[in-house]
C-alpha cells in the first residue's frame, strides 16, 4: 500500500481533479490512500495527527527541501526495491511550517522533489504524477516524456 499524509485541505476544484484522477491511475497498479489532516499552524500538534496514521512497520518518506532528489527512474526503481521489504510505502508532506523533528527523525528516508517551494495542493498533484509515471516505468509501459 502507499499511503500519502498530508495536512491542508484543497479548494481548487481544478486541484481536487488532479489529485482523483492520478489517485484512480495509481490505484490499477497499487492501492493508494490519501490521508488528508487539518493544518493546525501547531508542530506539536500536526505531529501527533500525523504519528496516529503511521504503522510501525511503514517505510516512511518525508518530503523536505533538505532531502535527496531523483530522477523518475531512480524514484521508479526506489519504490520498487522498497516494496520487497515493506508492505507500505508512507509519504509525509508536511505544512507550510514544514515537519516536526521527530517526524523527520522517525523518517526512514527524506526526499526532495526540487529546492524551490511549491504550493502543497499542487505539489500533492505532482508525488502523485510521479507515483504514477513509477509504475508506467516499472512495467515498461510508454507514457509521454
Amino acid at each position: 500500500m502507499i499511503k500519502i499524509i498530508c495536512l491542508g485541505k484543497i479548494k481548487e476544484n481544478y486541484l481536487v481533479d488532479l489529485i482523483h484522477d492520478y489517485q484512480k491511475r495509481i490505484n490499477r497498479y497499487h492501492k493508494l490512500e490519501i490521508i488528508e489532516l487539518k493544518d493546525e499552524n501547531n508542530l506539536i500538534k500536526e505531529e501527533q495527527s500525523i504519528l496516529k496514521h503511521i504503522d510501525w512497520k511503514d517505510y516512511v518518506v518525508t518530503l523536505e527541501i533538505e532531502g535527496k532528489e531523483k530522477t523518475s527512474k531512480e524514484f521508479a526503481n526506489f519504490i520498487e526495491t522498497t516494496f520487497i521489504t515493506k508492505s507500505t510505502i508512507t509519504f509525509i508532506i508536511g505544512s507550510s511550517d514544514g515537519l516536526s523533528d521527530n517526524i523527520k527523525k522517525r523518517s526512514n528516508y527524506a526526499l526532495s522533489f526540487s529546492k524551490m517551494t511549491y504550493p502543497h495542493g499542487l505539489f500533492r498533484g505532482i508525488l502523485l504524477e510521479q507515483i504514477y509515471r513509477a509504475f508506467k516505468i516499472q512495467n515498461n509501459e510508454t507514457y509521454h516524456k
